[in-house]
């Protein structure tokens, strides 16, 4: 039985809108609210499970519980293969990336072209607006929308959003923006969705239940190589793989007498370099040179008053916590470079700073990570007859 509109909105104030579902809670309560608000919608589910060994997503729950949602309410559901463009724009970048011995940020991208690129282009652009189950708001400012951090600090997920253009936001609505997690679990559960008590999803967009080192393995491969005490330049292991590791990264290095952090990468003698202890030097940094920097409303460096420097907040991983510094413009090359206040764990090139205003309400876009500009090198003697090279600290 179709379920009844309650608190319709003015009928003027009512638009058509594509719902995108995904089979979790989130997205649920998003078409139980705008359904109930008297909004026409169409919901879509985006696949992107591969066929033939590209990727393994199993969407088949998924869809099973995005049609229970579509038939209690009575709404459309159209299942948008999207297989093709999101190996050769999603995939294929996080596996070069990963290649060259950088960490790439496959979410950021997953909706930056799939979900609001491709999507958008093949049927969203159809309707009013699309909304979606993202932590995110969209807040006005002297006449233009900006992206706007969420009520739950904690599953903000602006982050994942900071590559999106200005026209993509102005055609987005984030309905749970300023909702915090548990009022989300408990409308579902107030409402009797089908997915209520569902656990949140994890792991790179639309994969699933796929391991990433799996995912990795599977189109890398294997190639065994030292891992190396930084501060000695003593062989202390052996790693399956430089791609497998992130600068940063503490968990899954097999080591003992840890903690052990990942503090430098060789790629040309696929070397992996490691430091003891949580307080080590190594693995901290203030300056974060940034490339290809991605402003969604504005560059705030073209306002004809703008200072050479300007205040934020902001990210280099996905946590409620954010780091204030400046931000200043290179001339030469266009790329910005982030002074931090305080020192920050594991920069790793290839990855995203996010930006935000100084009060940290605003996401003001972001900018790819560069490897250091200069490095003096010296040479380090491996213990099985090699030479390596490190950056000189």
């Amino acid at each position: 039985m179709k379920e009844e509109i309650r608190n319709p909105l003015p009928p003027e104030e009512r638009k058509k809108i594509a719902v995108l579902v995904s089979g979790g809670v989130d997205s649920a309560v998003v078409v139980d609210t705008l359904y109930h608000q008297g909004h026409d919608l169409h919901l879509f589910y985006i696949r992107i499970g591969m066929d033939d060994g590209r990727g393994d997503c199993s969407a088949d729950e998924d869809i099973e519980i995005c049609t229970l949602l579509a038939a209690r309410y009575g709404l459309p559901l159209e299942i948008i293969p999207l297989h093709d463009e999101y190996w050769d724009h999603v995939m294929d970048y996080t596996l070069k990336t990963v290649a060259k011995g950088l960490t790439p940020h496959p979410d950021m991208m997953c909706n930056k072209i799939i979900k609001f690129g491709y999507f958008e282009e093949r049927r969203g652009h159809e309707f009013d607006k699309t909304a979606t189950g993202h932590y995110a708001s969209i807040k006005e400012r002297d006449g233009k929308l900006y992206l706007a951090t969420a009520a739950d600090p904690v599953k903000d997920q602006t982050d994942f959003l900071a590559q999106i253009s200005y026209d993509q936001l102005s055609h987005l609505m984030f309905p749970l923006g300023d909702l915090p997690k548990s009022e989300v679990r408990r409308l579902a559960q107030e409402a009797n969705l089908p997915n209520a008590k569902r656990k949140d999803s994890q792991g790179i967009c639309f994969l699933g239940k796929i391991n990433y080192n799996d995912f990795l393995k599977r189109h890398l491969g294997e190639r065994p190589g030292a891992v190396i005490e930084i501060e000695t330049g003593r062989k202390i292991g052996e790693h399956r793989g430089f791609w497998f590791y992130t600068i940063g990264q503490r968990k899954g290095l097999g080591l003992s007498g840890g903690p052990w952090f990942v503090v430098r990468k060789n790629v040309r003698d696929n070397v992996i370099y490691v430091s003891n202890g949580f307080d080590t030097r190594k693995q901290y940094g203030r300056i974060i040179t940034l490339e290809e920097m991605h402003w969604i409303t504005e560059n705030p460096f073209e306002r004809p008053d703008a200072p050479d420097k300007i205040g934020i907040t902001f990210k280099t991983r996905h946590t409620p916590d954010f780091t204030k510094g400046i931000i200043s413009h290179l001339n030469d090359a266009g790329s910005y470079v982030i002074e931090s206040e305080e020192d920050v764990q594991g920069i790793a090139p290839g990855q995203f700073a996010i930006v935000y205003t100084e009060d940290s309400e605003l996401c003001l876009g972001s900018g790819m990570i560069s490897l250091p500009r200069k490095k003096k090198r010296i040479k380090r003697h491996l213990p099985d007859g090699e030479d390596s090279t490190l950056p000189k600290e």
